[in-house]
């Protein structure tokens, strides 16, 4: 195929030796199949900020740190310069998360850095060599359901113990191999101590995970693994040994049940809606 002109560079560099194929276009980036040498990974093309529908980016970025005095106050001014510092930012959100995340256990596709916008890494498959399918294309058991929410909960307590709240987490970002789910798609990924909105990032990715993965065991749909692990990380308690159970109940009273139902009910009304906008976002570009 032709080869997009933001992978051009990479090709010029060797660092990429043939684009296969388109795999797909999101809200941020547009993602193709490539040839690195003998291995076939994917490059995520990060779309600029004038064209990407994730509107409330600023939500996100809240509390990230800029290493460079210059390159902060370019960024608060909004000079071209300073946007163009935003843009890197953005991008190389997703990378350093990738590292950060593999190292605490956390199952990504393996980073193999990002040039010019362009993040090149591996192209997560099945048993056949296919690209691996979104978890929103699956179906399972009610058994199979509960085992894979729970590896779903570990992986968003590893998360939080290195200080991350991945805040657009659902069914539609996260693979599923021969070995389970895969978590994707992070250049929003939060910080959890610096940012205001991390908590409640925390519990709508948890509520999607857990609304999806009780359609098929619907016991799941009373556990409260945010409100649980954000205590043990407020307390200093939470690291990677510790056992979720996905109970909590607020101070002076039991969990009530009928609350939690209505606030995945709310966040899924609120993530649907928002899904809405975004597809409508897509095709009026």
């Amino acid at each position: 195929m032709k080869i997009p002109p933001r992978i051009q560079p990479l090709v010029d560099d060797g660092l990429v030796d043939e684009v296969i194929r388109p795999l797909m276009s999101g809200k941020e980036a547009a993602v193709y199949v490539v040839r690195c040498g003998n291995e076939i990974r994917c490059a995520k093309v990060y779309k600029e900020a004038d064209k990407r529908s994730f509107k409330q980016a600023v939500l996100y970025q809240e509390g990230r740190k800029v290493r460079s005095s210059r390159r902060a106050r370019a960024m608060e001014k909004g000079s071209r310069f300073g946007r163009e510092q935003q843009e890197s930012a953005w991008q190389n959100a997703e990378v350093d998360a990738l590292y950060r995340l593999a190292a605490a256990g956390v199952r990504v596709p393996t980073p193999y850095g990002c040039f010019d916008g362009v993040l090149l890494m591996e192209l997560v498959t099945d048993d056949d060599g296919l690209v691996a399918p979104r978890l929103n294309d699956v179906s399972m058991s009610a058994e199979q359901a509960e085992e894979d929410h729970a590896v779903v909960m570990e992986y968003v307590k590893r998360m939080l113990c290195v200080g991350l709240v991945h805040g657009d987490l659902s069914e539609f970002n996260v693979l599923v191999d021969a070995w389970g789910p895969v978590i994707i798609d992070l250049p929003q990924a939060v910080d959890a101590a610096a940012n205001n909105n991390a908590f409640s990032m925390l519990r709508r990715d948890v509520a999607n995970m857990t609304a999806y993965y009780g359609q098929y065991a619907p016991a799941l749909l009373g556990t409260r693994y945010a409100e649980e692990m954000w205590a043990l990380y407020e307390a200093g308690e939470l690291d990677t040994e510790t056992a979720l159970t996905g109970e909590f109940a607020e101070e002076g009273g039991e969990a009530d049940i009928d609350a939690v139902m209505e606030e995945i009910k709310a966040v899924q009304a609120e993530e649907q809606a928002r899904r809405e906008r975004l597809l409508q976002a897509e095709q009026d570009d």
